[in-house]
């Protein structure tokens, strides 16, 4: 880890957005291929749970880069300025949602190369404006469980989840106790409550009418607090520097042993029924740890490629079902439908992979970065 005055560094980070980013990726596209009507991979245990898993990699990594930088401004000020925060993540984020939502809701089901066989005109035309209203709100969580969400964003949903988790942690780690943390808590509950109150009794015509438990159960499944103060637990044991724990989480025999639980969880599909993303998510969190402040982690994801691949990662992430949709059809129009397994498969993966990573790169370079450019706007008290 490099720390200065004024920067926080941490290697090999980039390189965990890549593995994330890319394991929705796989997932995305045989999921796609499923929705295509193509022989496909989605039954597979781990191809299956890929989209999730990665995810819940990237919560994990939110959970520690968030709750260190939030400690290190404390510890640097004596304070933490919450309006700024809020701001810098706003640069960060809304730019590339709001284009998502836009391009899903008015841009892409009017173009042939971007609609999947499923077709979404008369699925969007019903409850249109409700849903939208729910994306506009920041709350694409909440509008994929009320009303479900268009195909090329519904991807959103962990951005919600993401934003949630900002509303209430800056307010926690600021100066903690447990009447602090009680207080927030219930502040967040309240207004969630409220919001699905507002939509269910008033605004209607829901995904689950005369379900209210399946609408509760479903919102607390997908809101990964644990998974992402796991994150911020480990990221806490990096700022306080307890090193007699450290220097046992750090030792090679330890790593080598976590490292083989968690292939051998993956490869037999080892499941804990409502705690599985929870399971995980404690070895994301080692895997996190080590690669960011152990220099004698047995694993390097300090490459070039890896790193402007997670740089980039964000829009990767955003727009990968649309550009997997736009692979399969042009595929179709220009090979035809009766191509073998073997041949679609080494055409569609890096034609998907491709054109991803080919719009993300633009993105960050022509759209993102002007928004980037202003944080530092924000980073001075």
């Amino acid at each position: 880890m490099s720390k200065s005055s004024n920067t926080v560094y941490f290697p090999n980070l980039n390189g965990v957005r890549f593995i994330a980013a890319f394991s929705v990726l796989i997932h995305h596209i045989e999921q796609v291929k499923e929705v295509f009507k193509v022989p496909n991979f989605y039954d597979n245990h781990l191809i299956k749970n890929m989209g999730k898993l990665g995810v819940d990699l990237f919560f994990v990594l939110s959970g520690f880069l968030i709750t260190y930088l939030l400690l290190h401004e404390r510890g640097r000020f004596g304070h933490i300025n919450t309006r700024n925060f809020y701001v810098r993540r706003i640069l960060r984020i809304w730019p590339l949602y709001f284009l998502i939502v836009i391009l899903a809701f008015f841009v892409f089901p009017s173009i042939p190369l971007f609609v999947p066989p499923n077709n979404e005109i008369s699925f969007m035309a019903h409850n249109f404006y409700r849903r939208l209203s729910l994306f506009l709100l920041v709350l694409p969580n909440i509008g994929f469980i009320l009303y479900n969400s268009p195909y090329l964003a519904a991807q959103t949903w962990s951005i919600g989840v993401e934003e949630q988790f900002y509303y209430l942690w800056p307010w926690i780690v600021k100066n903690f106790s447990w009447k602090r943390l009680l207080l927030t808590i219930t502040v967040f509950c309240l207004g969630t409550f409220a919001v699905f109150f507002i939509y269910y009794r008033w605004v209607g015509n829901t995904q689950y009418a005369n379900n209210v438990p399946e609408i509760v159960r479903f919102f607390f499944s997908q809101f990964r607090i644990i998974t992402l103060m796991t994150g911020g637990g480990c990221a806490m044991l990096v700022y306080y520097k307890k090193e007699k724990v450290l220097n046992v989480l750090f030792q090679k025999d330890v790593q080598l042993l976590v490292y083989s639980a968690l292939i051998l969880s993956l490869a037999t599909g080892f499941h804990i029924s409502g705690l599985n993303l929870e399971y995980y998510g404690l070895f994301f969190g080692y895997f996190i740890l080590n690669l960011a402040a152990n220099p004698r982690s047995v694993v390097n994801l300090e490459y070039g490629w890896i790193s402007y691949l997670g740089k980039i990662s964000y829009g990767i992430y955003i727009y990968q079902t649309a550009f997997i949709v736009a692979s399969f059809h042009l595929i179709h129009w220009t090979l035809g439908e009766n191509l073998s397994p073997l041949t679609f498969n080494l055409i569609v993966y890096p034609l998907s992979a491709s054109l991803t990573i080919g719009v993300s790169a633009l993105s960050y370079r022509y759209f993102e970065t002007p928004f980037l450019t202003l944080k530092h706007r924000f980073s001075k008290h």
